[in-house]
């Protein structure tokens, strides 16, 4: 899937983010900053929404980055007249605690076929370290 275009050219980040508005996502802070042609980059604040009762960033708010992610970059690669998608399993991999600043995800489509999609998503500090690594399985539905 490398370097191939799956957005569209015209979709933009102020649309991408207000989709957000009113639920858990902006809650969290998480924010779209980049659509390139074949990956989706976003940020969420390490403070005291996203973080565990001993000042780390909770695994939790790593899956809902990841989660949101995912989603929405299947989303933006669908028909939505005809289709939307739906999680339908999540998996991650903590490897390094944040405990302050901003975490960034990048998420890229592993396969995407007519009935589901896999998405990787990285999630690193500031630093550029990897905090988190995940893995969705999005299903593809058609609309009734």
């Amino acid at each position: 899937m490398a370097n191939e275009r799956i957005f569209p050219d015209y979709i933009e980040l102020d649309v991408v983010n207000s989709m957000s508005e009113g639920c858990m996502v902006e809650h969290l802070g998480i924010k779209f900053t980049e659509i390139g042609s074949d990956y989706l980059v976003a940020t969420m604040p390490v403070d005291h929404r996203t973080k565990q009762p001993m000042g780390l960033l909770h695994g939790g708010a790593s899956v809902a980055l990841a989660e949101t992610m995912g989603s929405v970059g299947s989303t933006l690669c669908i028909d939505l007249n005809t289709q939307h998608a739906v999680g339908l399993e999540i998996n991650t991999n903590h490897i390094k605690s944040a405990r302050e600043g901003l975490v960034t995800g990048k998420a890229k489509p592993i396969h995407l076929g007519k009935g589901t999609q896999v998405w990787s998503i990285e999630i690193t500090n500031e630093q550029k370290q990897l905090v988190a690594i995940s893995r969705i399985t999005m299903a593809i539905l058609d609309r009734k």
